[in-house]
């Protein structure tokens, strides 16, 4: 436990690997995001975005695989209280490729759902393993979306149509680190 007295003045306690933590910080940067739009996917309409590691480009034939992984996890998901929207990242990642399907459900909650594989090869993407989180990059993308949720879904105004319509118009684009 932390002395609050010495957080306060500077004194906190290392990372378990100080080398590491700065050999990653050296080598982070930035990838492009981009929306690939929004569709109806096993009753739901969902926003897709690509994410690009530098060198790195998700081809239609990506996103097209995504979409059917996310067809095949939505179609299950009113079982865990999906309200009917979900986000889907196509991540062309520097070690590899990535899908996640991330849906609101029930209780303000969400359902979060990763796909891991070799990178290029889409045919290989399976479930993440246990307790696999977004990356610094989806989760940029997921934090946008969080608060397009909240700004037009449960605080915006007017008919569910419309509020649904601004949530699908507002898109992140450009690069997120």
């Amino acid at each position: 436990m932390t002395n609050s007295h010495e957080a306060r003045f500077g004194r906190s306690p290392a990372p378990a690997d100080p080398d590491v933590l700065l050999a990653l910080a050296a080598g982070h940067h930035a990838r492009t995001v981009r929306s690939l739009g929004s569709s109806e996917i096993a009753g739901h309409v969902v926003k897709s975005y690509a994410i690009e590691a530098p060198g790195r480009t998700v081809a239609d034939q990506d996103a097209q695989a995504a979409q059917r992984i996310a067809a095949d996890h939505l179609t299950s998901a009113y079982l865990r209280g999906s309200l009917g929207l979900s986000v889907l990242l196509v991540h062309a990642g520097g070690d590899g490729d990535y899908v996640l399907v991330h849906t609101w459900i029930e209780g303000y909650m969400s359902d979060l759902a990763v796909f891991t594989g070799p990178a290029g090869d889409a045919g290989q993407l399976r479930p993440g393993r246990s307790g696999l989180a977004p990356c610094v990059w989806e989760a940029a993308v997921l934090a946008h979306e969080r608060d397009a949720f909240s700004r037009h879904v449960l605080l915006g105004d007017g008919a569910l149509e419309e509020r649904l319509a601004a949530w699908r118009g507002d898109v992140l684009a450009g690069e997120v680190r």
